[in-house]
């Protein structure tokens, strides 16, 4: 066997990272970033107005009170987006709207409430400081300053600030498009009447979900019987949309582990036995013209499921030029005790809680949801973390200090 670093250093070296290329700013949406954007623009671009109400001189509405209001003549409005040209005098007001480009002259905006509200006179019953509610050119951002960073993963806060920025395409890594299939003659899609002897297909929804979760494209093939020809005529078809591939079962030992039988004969697929618990039978490689890189996993959905965790979800956040499984690790406190097999690395089922206010040692809570079997998929759904158990460790005692993956806590590209 080899060890759960080996096998993730070895696709982790050979996924690719998908090349950064202009895209429409909502398509970009969850995407990270390519390179560093810069403003193109002042923000604002111009002294505008924070409010409605009206631009004056601070100097002629100094002792402007309720008692004693300071009235000005009001010579002019001004709405968002008039571009003439206003400038101002000495004890005058003009009207003004929020957004609006501040009058030559002023430099500070009366308020509405502060006012009487007058159209050809206005009284003012508040003084307004020099820049009192001014957007000053510039104040948020100069051309040139950096408005979002290469790497970040583009959230509707980013989108505001890019489009305030001139934006209509940035450079973004595209979404890897990935194509996931069941093989084994025993699987039957849900939805239908369950034969004797067969059982749903469970893998192709989970790892296609697993990919959707984290902002990639899945294409949800389906189920392939245990045909080598079937199986070696839909990778062709496959191929010509795939980013990368993800297959499930036909990988072990027996008779007609189809996958394995087809692609050892290709030469560019290793198969492995990996010291880990669930997902022990693993296999990756390249397959094509274009060396798609192909993960084949195990056939039981709990060994599908975290095989997918443990490696397919840092190759697809590699390719979406992205680092780790953009999952949050924590420490926890184990609540009830499980044994893990000797030499591998165990991921057990656990359900999560958060620390309380009054935890003495401030760390959560963890309990495992059920037993260790890789076909148990009721304890992977009451699951919300994952234990990783070191190889060396045979027994996890109640009260023993524990790593676990928040499986509800980071989905990427959201856990960048």
């Amino acid at each position: 066997m080899i060890s759960v670093d080996e096998h993730l250093e070895t696709v982790l070296a050979t996924v690719p990272t998908l090349p950064p290329f202009d895209q429409p700013l909502l398509e970009a949406q969850g995407c990270a970033l390519g390179a560093d954007v810069h403003c193109r623009v002042d923000l604002p671009t111009f002294d505008n107005s924070a409010m409605d109400g009206y631009a004056v001189r601070s100097a002629d509405v100094a002792d402007a009170s309720p008692e004693q209001p300071v009235v000005l003549p009001v010579v002019g409005d001004i709405a968002a987006g008039s571009n003439k040209a206003y400038a101002m005098g000495e004890r005058l007001a003009i009207r003004i709207m929020t957004g609006a480009p501040v009058p030559h002259g002023a430099d500070a905006i009366v308020p509405l409430e502060d006012t009487d509200g007058g159209t050809a006179n206005v009284a003012i019953t508040r003084a307004a400081p020099a820049g009192a509610h001014v957007r000053a050119r510039g104040e948020d951002a100069h051309a040139g300053d950096l408005v979002v960073g290469k790497g970040t993963v583009l959230r509707p806060r980013h989108i505001t600030a890019l489009a305030a920025a001139g934006y209509e395409r940035v450079p973004a890594h595209p979404r890897p498009r990935v194509v996931v299939l069941a093989t084994g003659s025993e699987l039957q899609p849900p939805g239908t009447e369950l034969a004797e002897a067969m059982v749903y297909d469970a893998n192709s929804y989970s790892l296609a979900a697993a990919a959707r979760e984290l902002g990639a494209i899945a294409y949800r093939v389906g189920i392939v019987p245990d045909d080598p020809r079937q199986l070696l005529d839909l990778l062709e078809d496959q191929l010509v949309r795939a980013d990368v591939v993800v297959t499930s079962g036909g990988v072990s030992v027996g008779a007609y582990d189809v996958v394995k039988e087809v692609l050892s004969r290709l030469g560019t697929v290793r198969f492995t036995q990996v010291a880990m618990q669930p997902g022990k039978p693993q296999g990756f490689g390249t397959v094509g013209d274009d060396r798609t890189p192909i993960f084949t996993l195990p056939g039981n959905p709990v060994s599908a499921f975290v095989s997918f965790e443990v490696f397919v979800r840092p190759a697809l956040r590699k390719m979406l030029g992205l680092s780790g499984d953009g999952r949050a690790h924590v420490k926890a406190v184990v609540t009830k005790g499980w044994r893990s097999p000797d030499g591998r690395r165990q991921f057990t089922r656990v359900l999560y809680e958060p620390p309380t206010p009054d935890s003495p040692d401030g760390l959560g809570r963890v309990t495992p949801t059920g037993g260790h079997g890789s076909h148990l998929v009721s304890t992977l759904a009451a699951a919300n973390a994952l234990v990783v158990v070191p190889e060396a460790a045979v027994d996890v005692p109640a009260g023993a200090r524990v790593n676990a993956i928040l499986l509800d806590g980071g989905r990427l590209p959201l856990g960048h």
